[in-house]
């Protein structure tokens, strides 16, 4: 997925994308954020900043909630690419079926092998982004050859059957369709888990969240096209500002509430609206301005995003993040520093760390894909 291009020229907007994206993922595993909250200031513009980096506990959108969108969402836009270049190569549809397949049940293996490094036994649990996108990479697929039109109403047909589903199936116990551990999709994860998530979490999130992949595929297809930059530009601004006033909306005036933890449909478009309108800008800093000054910081964590994403959360997140804090406690407590000073200052080292990691891999031009 790395080496894409936009005519002859690489779409650099997607590295910036996605760079970002994996960026923001790999400093939660090194702890930061919880440590900015924890021992920086419980009130004031300080706090309320850092909470950003943190889920809605229920009702509402953070900027952390947009992070797994734009992981699903940028995996759409890259198909675009990359799909079209294999057949373009001569590959059947059958052959890359194939490869799909086999991409999305190593997903989701990978998936689930996290969820059992989490609880150090083997479970079996399907909350995972990964699990979750191996679903939605699949239904991408199956749909790609269609129309525009015919995808996008797909798409919108998911968050429909997601509305029913929560609505209108009545089961006694989970008819509730917006309260945490009463609704559709916890009685589903009785089925499929035999339990439920403590969190709020549920596993047909992949059914709404499918419309994000869709939305990266058509997107990517709008880019990958010849029409002019302004026209790209503005029909990404056009489409992410009513997703986003159609999400909000239903919030505000109380039909959907946006919830993240069960991807409701207002959640979906609202977040699906800032997918649109940070593509847009990144396009138009990147491919259009040419600004590309400093970005590779970024860039460089979006080359390997299924490595770097498992590698900071087994190895960096279960053993690297204590392991340095023997180094770098040990070190700064020879300067009296608080408990506060070595969890912020050991997270930057382990972010260091893991960076370098990913720009070894870029200069040797090291690719891991599936």
């Amino acid at each position: 997925m790395s080496n894409i291009k936009l005519s002859n020229e690489r779409l650099y907007s997607l590295d910036l994308f996605r760079g970002l994206t994996m960026f923001f993922l790999v400093v939660e595993g090194t702890h930061l954020y919880q440590a900015l909250l924890d021992y920086g200031p419980q009130d004031g513009f300080w706090h309320v900043l850092i909470l950003q980096f943190h889920h809605h506990p229920w009702n509402g959108l953070r900027f952390w909630d947009l992070i797994q969108p734009f992981f699903m969402f940028i995996v759409g836009v890259a198909m675009a690419f990359s799909l079209e270049k294999r057949w373009g190569k001569g590959q059947t549809w059958m052959q890359t079926f194939r490869h799909i397949v086999i991409r999305c049940l190593i997903l989701l293996f990978l998936g689930v092998i996290l969820h059992c490094g989490y609880k150090r036994k083997l479970v079996w649990e399907l909350w995972n982004v990964l699990a979750q996108l191996s679903f939605t990479i699949m239904l991408s697929f199956l749909i790609f050859k269609l129309s525009f039109r015919t995808q996008l109403l797909i798409s919108i047909g998911l968050l429909l059957l997601t509305e029913i589903l929560y609505r209108f199936t009545g089961i006694e116990g989970y008819d509730k369709p917006f309260l945490q551990g009463e609704n559709f999709g916890a009685w589903m994860d009785m089925v499929l888990m035999g339990k439920i998530n403590p969190d709020g979490w549920v596993a047909i999130n992949c059914i709404p969240t499918a419309a994000h992949t869709i939305w990266g595929v058509l997107a990517g297809k709008l880019l990958k096209s010849p029409q002019s930059h302004t026209f790209k530009i503005k029909w990404l601004l056009i489409t992410g500002i009513i997703g986003l006033v159609v999400g909000y909306s239903l919030d505000w005036i109380n039909i959907t509430p946006i919830i993240k933890r069960i991807c409701t449909s207002s959640f979906i478009l609202a977040s699906g609206g800032w997918c649109l309108v940070v593509l847009a800008f990144c396009y138009w800093l990147t491919d259009v301005k040419n600004y590309r000054k400093g970005l590779i910081i970024f860039t460089v964590v979006g080359m390997n995003p299924i490595f770097i994403y498992m590698f900071s959360n087994t190895v960096g997140y279960q053993w690297f993040n204590r392991y340095m804090e023997i180094y770098s406690g040990g070190i700064l407590g020879w300067f009296g520093a608080g408990e506060g000073t070595v969890q912020i200052v050991n997270a930057l080292v382990v972010l260091g760390l893991e960076w370098y990691f990913c720009w070894w891999f870029y200069k040797r031009k090291i690719f891991i894909k599936i």
